[in-house]
This record gives C-alpha cells, structure tokens and sequence, in this order.
C-alpha cells in the first residue's frame, strides 16, 4: 500500500514523495523535514506515531509537517485520536486519488482539509462515551490481563475494576467484556 502510494503522488509531479514504514518514520520526518507526513490510521503502529511515537526518535510529523491521515468514518475513535495530534488533513482512505493529492496540497499550503465522507464519523467521535480510566482498564483486559492484574497495575481495587469494568460495557450497549472490547476497538477508541 504504502509503494503504491508514492508511485501514485510521483506521478504528481509536483511532490517529492518519501515512504517509509512506521518504525523509521520519525527519522526520516527529523532528517527531511516534509511538509507533509501521510499516516494510515488502521496502519500497526499509527497510534503510537499519532501519540509522539513509542519507537521513532522525535514525534510525529515533527516540528514543521502538517499530519494528513487517510481514514475511515467507521472508525470514529482513530479520528478523534488523530484530531487531538493535531491533523490538519483527513481523507477518506476509500476515496479517489485526487482528494488524496487535493488534501496533501492543501496540508501544505498550512490549511485544513477534510473529506466529506468523513464528516458523520466526526460527529461520532465526539461522542466517546467512556472515560479514560473506562478506556484504560478495556484495554489492559484486551490485552489478556485479568481483573486482578488490572487492579495491581492501576493500583485499584478488584471491586473498582469490576465497577470500570460493568460501566464500559453498559455505555457502549455491550452483553459482556469481550462484546465491550470488540465494539470499542471496532470503534477506533482504543
């Protein structure tokens, strides 16, 4: 995916177009200062480059790139995620290639751009309804920990847990913890 995009901005030619796979970016960002970087919010790893980056060097986009990401509007939780690492740019990663190009130029110029088929997903991202804490132990039990384990990490009781825990799969409308992550993570929220 990622050649087959910069085979298609090269042929631009107005870009200089430099991929680079999400462990690498931060370096190539830092040495080539763009004034756009592209990211792939279902893209592995897109989370932590959007948060300052778990494993690059320097945050993503960096001091001088405007953040375009291609998106989809059935992920509302990633375009909040994405809205709050400051992106100026938001396409449709099922669009055609010139909003893609329409939204780079536009990035670059220092404007926002925001494709249209996205915009319901906005509105659905403004309606998370879990609370960070809610977020957080959802997330620890995606991971596999047991409510034990979770309370120890986040220094909480068992029973603290267990409330989060009802509370987050109440909100999201779930049957049970596994429905809740699964409608969350489907979601975009974690």
């Amino acid at each position: 995916m990622r050649s087959a995009l910069a085979a298609l901005l090269k042929t631009e030619g107005t870009f200089d177009v430099c991929a680079a796979d999400w462990r690498t970016a931060g370096r190539h960002a830092g040495a080539l200062r763009p004034d756009v970087c592209v990211v792939d919010l279902d893209c592995p790893g897109a989370s932590a480059l959007l948060e300052g980056g778990e494993s690059t060097d320097e945050p993503i986009p960096g001091p001088r790139a405007g953040l375009l990401v291609l998106a989809s509007a059935a992920r509302p939780g990633a375009l909040r995620r994405a809205f709050e690492a400051r992106a100026l740019g938001f396409v449709d990663k099922h669009g055609s290639p010139q909003r893609l190009v329409r939204g780079i130029t536009q990035v670059a110029a220092g404007e926002r751009f925001v494709d249209e088929s996205l915009a319901f997903g906005f509105l659905e991202a403004t309606r998370m309804p879990l609370t960070s804490r809610e977020l957080s132990v959802l997330a620890r039990a995606a991971e596999g920990e047991s409510i034990a384990e979770i309370a120890r990490g986040l220094h909480l009781s068992n029973g603290t847990v267990r409330n989060y825990m009802a509370s987050a799969t109440r909100k999201v409308g779930a049957r049970n913890r596994i429905d809740a992550i699964r409608i969350t993570q489907g979601a975009g929220w974690m």
